[in-house]
């Protein structure tokens, strides 16, 4: 499994010089930014609603809605995967209120 959002990536980025009619994913790319952002509301929202029923099988299902709907975002803006995990990786370790004023610091 740990390959998977590596091949998901993959298959974003062979979307992208695809038909608009051929896929879910070329269609969106097709649509533009503003229809990549809705899906991510959306999603996003789904998910708050399945937490709030508190099943887990439709947590789990929401959240992967979420994340792939976020890949398309990452591949249609020419970012990866990876660059998320770097960033979540140089987290690791600070505490919430320190990445907080780290970033304060940046602004």
């Amino acid at each position: 499994m740990s390959d998977t959002l590596e091949k998901l990536a993959n298959v974003l980025q062979q979307r992208k010089s695809a038909s608009a009619d051929s896929s879910y994913v070329a269609g969106l790319y097709h649509k533009g930014l503003d229809a990549i952002l809705k899906k991510i509301g959306e999603e996003a929202t789904e998910t708050v609603m399945a937490a709030k029923d508190g099943q887990a099988d439709k947590i789990i299902y929401e959240v992967a809605d979420l994340w792939f709907h976020a890949m398309v975002l990452l591949a249609q803006q020419g970012l990866s995967h990876e660059q998320v995990l770097a960033e979540l990786e140089r987290r690791f370790g600070l505490s919430g209120l320190q990445e907080k004023a780290q970033r304060n610091k940046q602004s």
